[in-house]
C-alpha cells in the first residue's frame, strides 16, 4: 500500500509518502506529482518520503524521474535515506560517464 498526503502552505505544496513503492502504485507518485505541479502559484513542491517499507525498480524509476525533473525530497528513516542515496549516486555517476 502506498499513501500520498498533499500539504498545502503559503510556500510550498509537499508530498508526504510512505508505505511501500512498488508496481502498481509507483506510478500513483508520478500521477500524484504532475496533478499537484500543476497549480502551484509559485510555490515550490517538495517530496518528503517518509518510512518506505519496499521501493521496487519501477518505484526507482519514478524517483529517477522526478529527480531528474529538480524535484527537492526530504527523506526520514535509514532505509528511505540510503535509498534515495544510492539513487542520487547512481545519477550522478551516470551524468558523470555521458558527459566524457
Amino acid at each position: 500500500m502506498l499513501k500520498i498526503s498533499v500539504i498545502d502552505t503559503p510556500w510550498q505544496r509537499k508530498l508526504v509518502v510512505e508505505g511501500k513503492l512498488i508496481f502498481p502504485w509507483a506510478a500513483e507518485l508520478r500521477t500524484a506529482y504532475e496533478s499537484s505541479a500543476a497549480d502551484l502559484a509559485g510555490r515550490e513542491i517538495v517530496i518528503e518520503i517518509r518510512d518506505l517499507m519496499a521501493v521496487s525498480q519501477e518505484g526507482e524509476n519514478v524517483l529517477l524521474e522526478l529527480m531528474n525533473k529538480g524535484v527537492r525530497f526530504h527523506s526520514t528513516g535509514l532505509f528511505t535515506r540510503q535509498v534515495m542515496k544510492t539513487l542520487a549516486r547512481r545519477e550522478r555517476r551516470k551524468l558523470h560517464q555521458a558527459s566524457k
